[in-house]
């Protein structure tokens, strides 16, 4: 039944209520529940009501905050932010506010206050309306070669130290495998979400290795794992060799062929940090391989991994036949990495020292900028 004409059928119903006595309220009633699917209760309220006539009554506790106020400031952060989700920005906004009023204008006390005593609830409403999913394409091909001397990622994993990494390769083809493109490696620490990011051009074995040899150099932390999917980037000896031909061996694992959510936390980040940034545009220019590095390198790493907050699972609960996923506290990569023993102090003292210098708009705005350079060569 359309919603029209369960608004005429109501409207006869509420006429015929009005004057019925009380038995034949009761069968109207009845009408109403069996018709319309309402609740008794719900039945009982819309009869007796009059569509349209007097002010509008909210129940429960009042509205707190000023949508009016609030949402030009927060939809601002929100963007510049990429989209973050209400429990991540909320561990975001202090930083962001300072970052804004520096970089864009001062904010009223008020404003300021609310937007930081705001819930992650209250921030799921005020910023609502949007919402983008996109799919891509699965382009992982199979390298045999090794796969019986590389174990599938099991107990030999130390989950709570820094060093484990997670990666993948994502292609920037358009649609298009034919021919030659960029891909990118991205690679992300299962312990404290430090995420690195690398173009290449093609994915050959030479290519990847010498982007997994670069992310290493800048890791802040020591490799001690490497796990990947079971694609031929990089189950080939180039990369065992690498990582297994060195006084302290780094173990390699893998996942089980067709499993994605055997690296569920690089496989989130393929789009939240590489689609969400370079789309699914065809990039077939070598010449915008090396910006995008020093893009990627630079500002962009410093913006994710210093003021991009994130959600780690921390334990399951499985109660009255249901799973409850039991989340820690939203924070940054940089925050993790510095409660981490693995580091060292002069490491963390020169994070902090690169973090103190920065200013998340400024840095947004840097990356923007880059980004329509390397859109210019793109299109070449």
């Amino acid at each position: 039944m359309s919603t029209t004409t369960q608004n005429e059928v109501m409207a006869k119903l509420r006429r015929r209520y009005v004057t019925a006595g009380w038995e034949h309220k009761t069968k109207l009633i009845d009408e109403a529940v069996t018709l319309l699917g309402y609740h008794r209760k719900s039945a009982i309220r819309a009869l007796n009501g009059v569509p349209g006539s007097g002010p509008l009554i909210r129940t429960g506790r009042p509205v707190h905050y000023q949508t009016k106020e609030l949402l030009p400031t927060l939809r601002k952060i929100w963007r510049t932010a990429d989209y973050p989700c209400s429990r991540r920005l909320k561990a975001m906004l202090p930083e962001w506010i300072i970052g804004y009023e520096q970089y864009e204008r001062s904010l009223p006390a008020g404003v300021r206050e609310a937007l930081i005593e705001a819930s992650a609830r209250t921030l799921d409403r005020l910023l609502l309306p949007l919402r983008v999913k996109r799919r891509g394409r699965a382009l992982t091909r199979p390298g045999s070669l090794l796969r019986q001397q590389i174990p599938i990622r099991g107990s030999v994993w130390e989950e709570g130290k820094a060093g484990w990494l997670e990666v993948d390769t994502v292609a920037l083809c358009g649609g298009s495998v034919s021919g030659d493109f960029i891909w990118m490696l991205d690679a992300v620490d299962y312990a404290t979400a430090w995420v690195s990011v690398r173009a290449m051009w093609n994915r050959g074995q030479q290519s990847t290795l010498c982007a997994l040899q670069d992310v290493e150099k800048r890791l802040p932390f020591a490799l001690l794992g490497l796990d990947s999917d079971n694609g031929g980037e990089f189950i080939n000896y180039h990369v065992m060799e690498w990582l297994q031909k060195r006084p302290r061996p780094v173990y390699m694992t893998r996942s089980r062929p067709y499993k994605k959510d055997d690296n569920a936390h690089v496989e989130q980040k393929n789009w939240t940090h590489v689609r969400q940034w370079f789309g699914y545009e065809r990039y077939d220019n070598v010449a915008a391989v090396e910006p995008m590095n020093e893009l990627l390198c630079g500002p962009y790493a410093q913006l994710l991994n210093f003021f991009h907050a994130n959600l780690k699972l921390e334990r399951t609960e499985h109660k009255e036949g249901r799973f409850k996923k039991i989340y820690q506290e939203a924070r940054t990569p940089l925050a993790r990495v510095l409660d981490c023993s693995e580091v060292c102090p002069q490491t963390k003292s020169e994070l902090r020292r690169q973090k103190s210098r920065l200013n998340p708009f400024a840095l947004k705005a840097e990356v923007e900028q880059r980004r329509k350079g390397i859109e210019r060569l793109r299109k070449k």
